[in-house]
């Protein structure tokens, strides 16, 4: 059984940087499709980006591209979610999780990035923008 743990989180001023690290155990995490999902204080949990195994593509939510990126080590079992120029609006609890479902050729297709799709979860990191 794959597992996740998230790490990375902090209070960063506006404008500013983060880096988040996903690390799985259990499981082989470049062969799975992996997301990024966040929830803000009294929001639902939305999906940030995704990257699809076996050396799928990345998708991003249209209001973050540009911004956000992410990425894989596979050697670390690892993805990361590279975030720039912070705003106040991505204060949340950041996720990461894995969609189990799926042949090696459908894993390669990260999307939909919905919370009914992926259902393997970290704990969450908090992120606080604010200066």
């Amino acid at each position: 059984q794959v597992q996740l743990v998230e790490s990375g989180g902090g209070l960063v001023q506006p404008g500013g940087s983060l880096r988040l690290s996903c690390t799985a155990s259990g499981g082989i995490l470049g062969y799975y499709a992996v997301a990024w999902f966040r929830q803000a204080p009294g929001e639902e949990r939305e999906g940030v980006t995704c990257i699809g195994g076996s050396g799928g593509g990345t998708s991003y939510a249209d209001s973050l591209e540009g911004r956000f990126s992410m990425a894989r080590d596979n050697t670390k079992n690892t993805v990361y979610l590279e975030m720039n120029s912070l705003e106040p609006e991505d204060t949340a609890v950041y996720y990461c999780a894995v969609k189990r479902a799926g042949t090696r050729w459908q894993q390669t297709d990260c999307r939909p990035m919905s919370t009914s799709v992926y259902d393997v979860w970290g704990q969450g990191t908090r992120v606080t923008v604010s200066s």
